[in-house]
C-alpha cells in the first residue's frame, strides 16, 4: 500500500484531533517521564501531549515516513521514530502509551494489548481511541460498493481490510485479566460537512485506502463514483444545507496496577 498522506490526513485535523484531546483529559498522571505516541501521525496528537506534560520524554512511532516528515517539522523539540507499532519494542519502560486512531489497523488485539501492557512502567497508563464506525453508512456503503463493481476480484473480501474491534466489554474484561484498572466509554460524534464530497475526502486518507491500493486509476474513480452516489442518497441534507457525519468512537484509559 502507498505511503500515508500527511497533509490529506489534516484536512480534517481539528474533528481528528478532538479524540485525542477527549482521551488526553481522562488521563490520571501528573507527570509521566517518559511518553511514547503509537500511530503518532502528523504530530497533532504529540502536540497536545507535550502541551499537556511539558518536562516528559515524548517518542513518536508512526510507520509513515510521510507522517514521520510532517510531525517532526511540526514538533522539532520531540523524538520521533519510524517503526511498526505491531512489533515495536520502547527502550525503557514508558508511563504513557498514547494511541489516538492508531490500533484499529493492528490484528489480534487479544495478543497485542497485553504486550502492551506488559511494556508499562508500574502504575503506567495505556490509552487508546478507535473509530467504532463499521457499521455506518460511511464504510458499510464502502464495502457494498467495493464487492458490487468490476473491481470486486482485486480488492477481495471487503470486510477484512481492516480489524474489527472488540465490544467495550471485552476490551475490559481483556485489560481486567492483564491486572489493569480500566475506564471504557464510547461517542458519537455528529459532524456537520459539506456533502458526500467531503465524507470521500475524510476517508480517502484513512478507511478508503485499502481499498483503492489495488486499483488502476480508472478503477478507483469508478469505484469513488459508485460509493459518492451511495453516500448522498444515505446521508440527507440538514436544515442548512449540511449532511451529519454520525462517527462513533470507543476510548480506554487503563492502567497497570
Amino acid at each position: 500500500m502507498a505511503d500515508w498522506n500527511a497533509l490529506l490526513y489534516s484536512t480534517f485535523e481539528t474533528e481528528r484531533t478532538r479524540p485525542a484531546r477527549e482521551l488526553l483529559a481522562r488521563i490520571p498522571l501528573e507527570a509521566p517521564g517518559f511518553i511514547i505516541d503509537l500511530g503518532c501521525g502528523p504530530g497533532n496528537s504529540a502536540e497536545l501531549l507535550a502541551g499537556r506534560f511539558p518536562t516528559a520524554r515524548l517518542l513518536g512511532v508512526d510507520s509513515s515516513p510521510d507522517m514521520i516528515a510532517a510531525a517532526r517539522a511540526r514538533l522539532p523539540a520531540a523524538d520521533f521514530a519510524l517503526a511498526d507499532i505491531a512489533d515495536f519494542r520502547p527502550d525503557a519502560a514508558p508511563d504513557l502509551l498514547f494511541a489516538n486512531a492508531s490500533l484499529q489497523w493492528l490484528p489480534d488485539h487479544r495478543a497485542l494489548l497485553p504486550r502492551l501492557v506488559a511494556t508499562l512502567a508500574p502504575g503506567g497508563v495505556l490509552a487508546m481511541q478507535m473509530p467504532d464506525n463499521q457499521d455506518e453508512p460511511s464504510h458499510r456503503l464502502m464495502r457494498e460498493a467495493a464487492a458490487a463493481g468490476p473491481w470486486a476480484q482485486k480488492i477481495g473480501d471487503a470486510s477484512a481490510v481492516r480489524t474489527k474491534i472488540f465490544s467495550a466489554e471485552a476490551y475490559y474484561d481483556l485489560l481486567h485479566e492483564t491486572g489493569c484498572e480500566t475506564d471504557v466509554w464510547r461517542t458519537t460524534y455528529a459532524h456537520p460537512l459539506a456533502g458526500a464530497d467531503a465524507i470521500v475526502e475524510w476517508v480517502r486518507a484513512t478507511g478508503l485506502r485499502p481499498f483503492l491500493a489495488p486499483l488502476t486509476e480508472e478503477e478507483a474513480r469508478g469505484f469513488v463514483a459508485a460509493y459518492r452516489a451511495a453516500l448522498a442518497d444515505a446521508y440527507p441534507r440538514r436544515a442548512d444545507g449540511k449532511i451529519l457525519l454520525l462517527f462513533p468512537r470507543l476510548f480506554i484509559v487503563a492502567r497497570r496496577k
